[in-house]
């Protein structure tokens, strides 16, 4: 075929490509953003600083899949059930991975005992369910998590039978 004939080819200029990544890239961090929509109890988290320790005391990495699986280690020791899936759904429904959330507008906080951290626990339940060898702080995230998961243990069997507020 000769050349004149060959269908032209349209070269993407690299600033329309660039634009393209970045959009995207744009979009990906934004889902947690549009996830959060929704849990309008939960504050923003805060920016991680340069003293926030890249793991926690046990070793794990100290952010929201370190916290899942601590407190998964811990529920196993203590024969707590639930999953990693269970768990995560319900914190993205909850706070979007925020272990400083708070819920300000609820029943529970017109009654003085607002819903705190990561699983939007209240302080009377996370005191009955805490779990020995865990934090005594509701903003702690394993402590929470592993309270909350021991509170929805007794009440529906495991966390992987929430599906909405509990």
């Amino acid at each position: 075929m000769p050349a004149a004939a060959q269908p032209r080819r349209v070269r993407t200029s690299r600033l329309v490509r660039k634009l393209a990544v970045a959009g995207t890239g744009a979009a990906v961090l934004a889902l947690p953003l549009i996830g959060a929509t929704g849990a309008s109890a939960a504050t923003p988290a805060a920016a991680p600083t340069a003293t926030t320790p890249s793991t926690t005391l046990a070793g794990y990495p100290n952010n929201l899949d370190g916290w899942i699986r601590e407190s998964l280690a811990i529920m196993a020791e203590k024969k707590i059930p639930g999953t990693y899936n269970g768990i995560h759904r319900n914190i993205m429904r909850e706070s979007s991975g925020n272990p400083s959330a708070i819920n300000l507008w609820d029943s529970n906080a017109a009654k003085g005992i607002p819903s705190k951290g990561l699983l939007q626990v209240i302080d009377p339940t996370f005191n009955a369910y805490h779990v020995a060898g865990t934090s005594f702080n509701v903003y702690d995230p394993v402590a929470n998590i592993t309270a909350a998961c021991n509170y929805a243990a007794a009440r529906y069997g495991s966390i992987d039978n929430v599906f909405g507020a509990y």
